[in-house]
């Protein structure tokens, strides 16, 4: 029963650091590397990561800067950001690529925090699904390996106590990402 929790935590783990990653690609007028995480670029007929063709810095807070190991690959690295779903508009002056993050309306501060809440709503429902499959398998070896109730009791307990902690580490994520993108 132990691995079997374990388990789940594991996998509820997982599903958190997913979550954070999804949230640090939603662009709330803040410069962050993370936006560029999931761009691919073509380069020399391979796939790669942006972070594998170029670094990428900060130099300020609505800006990134994006610096390509080679001078070849400005176009390619143009091409996907823009072609991406975040609506960056690249520039640049044949050394290195300038992204100003441009500040949202309100009506879009809205829509981004409507995504958020989303997500986080998904994490939960992911969480909760997880859940129910540990219970369903302490059950299960209830009948099988013969766990008396108290055990059974016990195993339940503590799942609802990964679950619930779980929880509420998805929804301090939410809010902080909530407060960070209504800030203006």
């Amino acid at each position: 029963m132990d691995r079997l929790i374990a388990k789940m935590k594991a996998k509820m783990l997982e599903r958190v650091k997913h979550t954070e990653a999804e949230l640090a690609r939603i662009r709330a007028g803040r410069a962050t590397p993370a936006l560029l995480d999931g761009i691919t670029v073509v380069y020399y007929d391979n796939k790669m990561p942006i972070n594998q063709v170029a670094a990428i810095a900060v130099p300020e807070p609505r800006y990134l800067t994006i610096t390509p190991w080679d001078k070849a690959a400005i176009a390619p690295i143009k091409k996907a950001i823009m072609t991406s779903d975040l609506g960056l508009n690249p520039q640049d002056d044949g050394n290195v690529i300038r992204i100003e993050i441009p500040a949202p309306t309100q009506e879009g501060r809205a829509d981004l925090a409507k995504r958020t809440e989303r997500i986080g709503e998904d994490s939960k429902v992911g969480m909760r699904n997880l859940r129910r499959e540990a219970i369903e398998g302490i059950k299960a070896m209830e009948k099988r390996d013969g766990l008396s109730e108290d055990e059974v009791h016990a195993g339940d307990k503590e799942v609802q106590k990964i679950t619930t902690e779980m929880i509420e580490k998805i929804d301090h994520l939410i809010e902080a990402k909530r407060k960070e993108i209504m800030e203006v």
